[in-house]
């Protein structure tokens, strides 16, 4: 198939970073982690190294050793007595726990390792001190006081998770709010939290003004205006990703109940230049804008002595890079100002990178090989984020990514320039019909829970055809269903074994049917030679299809291709065998057979990304190496392109023979009767 093999129906880069997001080290990994996430980069990197060469990929992640709500994870557990050790001990347990449970899922990355663990916390260190080192040489770094929660009572400053309110953010309804950030993944300034109140007292905190370093975010605004169009002529990229961005590329607006309108007018010149708009119909808030974030935030500080009730906007607002929390990346030490931390969120963008030349230094190449992954134009890095996470990775990072320009990192020249990100946004995966969260009132299932009902690559399949990418949708394992009833019913399906049907029932009944007739009438051998006309062009169409859903990264359409190739593939098989033995033609049996082999090699192929293990098995089976099976680098021609050419001359390939009632694709122990 030279279409696929030059790129001329899509185009693949020479190299590729996929990454898939950072968890933090202060707890398990649940299933939105693994379904919504994980499993979806880990087929996608699996995928491209099948596509492009596995030495050409790089699926890089790892755990997100700091931040307030690590901080606060820690402090309860020593305090309740059920942990000892500091929490460089804590975090690196809950990160060994994380990496269990990725590889007991079949997900294989390149480095999974941590922001604060081993040589990879050493190269995060060093990446963190150049980036945020070039970002104030070319002037986009401020240093500037600010407001932060203070605990009188308890007689410290409080991180961000250690104080709880209600989002102030307009047309936001979330009542799990923290200093600076709501749990929908809106930013604001501290002082706007709606009652506020301290975890660590439950007493009303004071503002008391402390100096960190803001990156100039605001100044980007027409750059990001920009990257939104180019994302929106993109028929390819998700429509949540440009249209969420551009929800904080709004002007400057404060939103006034009407019952302050009166009072309003009373100060309205004494507020900065803005524009007046009244209330929307069936609104209860009218709207005044500014030109400027400082003038919006000079007007908020009035409106407030005056005691007037009032909500922002989403808008471009500084960007914080430093904090105060002792349990941090540290800052590095610019105009004399020392003992600052970095904020978790900006290094956590950066730390992919970290991640990647960690990676490249277990495999001994040169340390400027990372700029080859993400730097050259022949390149991609696809990153895998929830929904939630788009201010940071479309807004945040692609800002910080151009304000490295003219040069880069370490290095100056246009081939030293990040290039910017594939983000690919996955939207909520639910439980049940709820947003599930480990901190909220809905506990979701771990990932060692869910794999004490169900096999990996049951749930791999499952995850893989939600759908997330068009729309939230529920996640609903029978097992972990709140009515007792259903879970103990027989007649009740269970909505997660659907797509393992297709693996343990229709995959496996193709794949031993094709070993078990060439050990029963070919003397365990697959016939080679050409495939019939009208199965290579099934092939060839499917091979095609699923190469384009790929470059879109629409999974849940490679499932349904996937399921209705293996669907078709078995029913030739069966309807095949039933005439040729009918006609007890041996010529045409062995035509059935090898059409029969080729398209069982297909299928392997495609659904290698998705359920990795059975496939592996089956080519072992086939008695072929991985590398070359695993290939898209290949005509399709026939299975004679595997061969040597002593098989070729001699018309067979000798496979492995299957034992009695084996199967590729097991079901979990659990679903199997008495």
């Amino acid at each position: 198939m030279s279409d696929l093999k030059d790129n001329t129906r899509v185009s693949w880069p020479r190299r590729a970073v996929v990454t898939a997001g950072m968890p933090y080290g202060n707890k398990p990994l649940h299933f939105g982690h693994i379904g919504g996430v994980f499993v979806p980069a880990d087929a996608f990197a699996r995928f491209l190294r099948d596509r492009i060469g596995a030495e050409n990929v790089r699926f890089v992640s790892g755990t997100d050793c700091f931040g307030s709500p690590i901080n606060e994870g820690y402090r309860k557990l020593v305090e309740a007595g059920e942990f000892e050790g500091t929490i460089a001990d804590y975090v690196l347990a809950n990160h060994e726990r994380q990496k269990a449970t990725l590889e007991a899922f079949e997900v294989k990355l390149d480095i999974y390792d941590g922001s604060g663990i081993g040589h990879a916390g050493d190269v995060h260190q060093m990446i963190t001190d150049e980036f945020i080192t070039r970002l104030y040489q070319n002037g986009h770094l401020k240093l500037d006081s600010t407001l932060q929660f203070y605990d009188a009572e308890a007689g410290t400053f409080l991180n961000g998770r250690q104080v709880q309110g209600r989002c102030p953010v307009q047309g936001c309804k979330s009542e799990h709010a923290y200093a600076d950030e709501c749990d929908l993944g809106h930013q604001y300034a501290p002082v706007d939290l709606i009652s506020p109140v301290s975890t660590l007292t439950g007493t009303k905190p004071e503002m008391r003004p402390v100096e960190n370093w803001y990156f100039d975010l605001p100044n980007f605004a027409d750059f990001l205006r920009s990257y939104v169009d180019e994302l929106r002529a993109d028929p390819e990229v998700r429509p949540v990703v440009p249209q969420t961005i551009s929800e904080f590329l709004a002007p400057p607006v404060i939103f006034v109940k009407n019952e302050h309108y009166d009072e309003y007018l009373g100060l309205a010149d004494s507020l900065p230049p803005h524009a007046y708009r009244d209330a929307e119909k069936g609104k209860q808030s009218f709207e005044i804008e500014f030109a400027t974030i400082e003038e919006r935030d000079e007007a908020r500080a009035v409106l407030a002595g005056a005691g007037i009730r009032f909500r922002t906007s989403k808008t471009l607002v500084p960007f914080r890079i430093t904090g105060n929390i002792e349990w941090g990346v540290r800052a590095p030490v610019i105009d004399d100002v020392q003992g600052l931390t970095v904020w978790c969120w900006p290094e956590s963008l950066w730390a992919p990178i970290s991640f990647t030349i960690a990676a490249n230094d277990e495999r001994g190449l040169p340390r400027t090989s990372w700029r080859d992954f993400w730097c050259s134009d022949d390149a991609q890095v696809y990153q895998f984020i929830g929904q939630d996470n788009l201010y940071f990775y479309g807004v945040a990072q692609p800002a910080l990514w151009e304000a490295l320009k003219p040069g880069g990192l370490f290095v100056e020249g246009p081939d030293s320039q990040m290039r910017q990100t594939t983000l690919v946004a996955n939207h909520h995966m639910l439980f049940g019909k709820k947003k599930a969260s480990s901190s909220g009132a809905v506990k979701p299932p771990t990932g060692e829970e869910l794999l004490e009902h169900y096999t990996p690559e049951q749930l791999r399949a499952h995850f893989l055809a939600l759908g997330l990418d068009q729309k939230s949708v529920g996640f609903s394992p029978k097992p972990f269903d709140p009515d007792e009833s259903k879970r103990n019913d027989p007649r009740v399906a269970d909505p997660a074994l659907k797509e393992g049907a297709l693996l343990t029932n229709v995959f496996n009944r193709l794949a031993r049917s094709c070993f078990y007739e060439a050990q029963k009438n070919f003397d365990a051998c697959m016939p080679l030679g050409a495939p019939t006309p009208a199965v290579k062009d099934k092939a060839y169409e499917t091979l095609r299809a699923y190469d384009e859903l790929m470059h879109k990264v629409e999974l849940h359409s490679v499932m349904s291709l996937c399921d209705e190739f293996i669907r078709w593939s078995n029913k030739y098989w069966a309807d095949g065998i039933k005439r040729a033995e009918a006609s007890e033609d041996a010529g045409e049996r062995r035509q059935v057979l090898l059409d029969s082999f080729y398209l069982l090699r297909v299928a392997t192929l495609l659904m290698h990304p998705i359920v990795p293990v059975g496939c592996e098995k089956i080519c072992d089976y086939m008695s072929f190496e991985f590398d070359d099976f695993f290939s898209w680098n290949y005509d399709f021609e026939s299975n004679d392109e595997l061969c040597p050419a002593i098989e070729i001359d001699a018309g067979a390939h000798r496979v492995h023979e299957l034992p009695p009632r084996f199967d590729f694709f097991r079901k979990h122990e659990s679903q199997y009767k008495d």
